[in-house]
């Protein structure tokens, strides 16, 4: 998974569950804790995502991932590139599925 992909992911998953704790995002999206620290390193430091701590919760290590305007942004754009590199794919699939079954019709099976 290019880190494109890998940010997207986290991004939709983040903007949708902004309470998730990085255990979670790294289960649900099938990479090491440690992947998924330094992605959100990573869009932290774009300034994708802010981290915030609720400072009254017995538990300190609780935080909240939120979308910044620049990461939804980043967001929209990263899901219009996911989008078009799938459809070519796709397109390529669709074309790459008829010449198969046309190669099965000559053959008679």
């Amino acid at each position: 998974m290019s880190d494109n992909e890998q940010h997207l992911k986290v991004l939709r998953l983040l903007q949708d569950n902004p309470d998730i704790t990085q255990r979670q995002m790294a289960q649900q999206l099938g990479i090491s804790l440690g992947g998924m620290n330094y992605c959100l390193k990573a869009l932290v430091e774009k300034g994708w995502v802010k981290v915030d701590n609720f400072s009254r919760n017995p538990n300190k290590l609780k935080y909240s991932y939120l979308l910044t305007p620049r990461g939804v942004k980043a967001k929209t754009t990263l899901t219009a590139r996911f989008l078009k590199r799938k459809l070519v794919e796709y397109e390529a699939l669709r074309t790459e599925i008829e010449t198969l079954r046309t190669e099965v019709r000559k053959t008679g099976n």
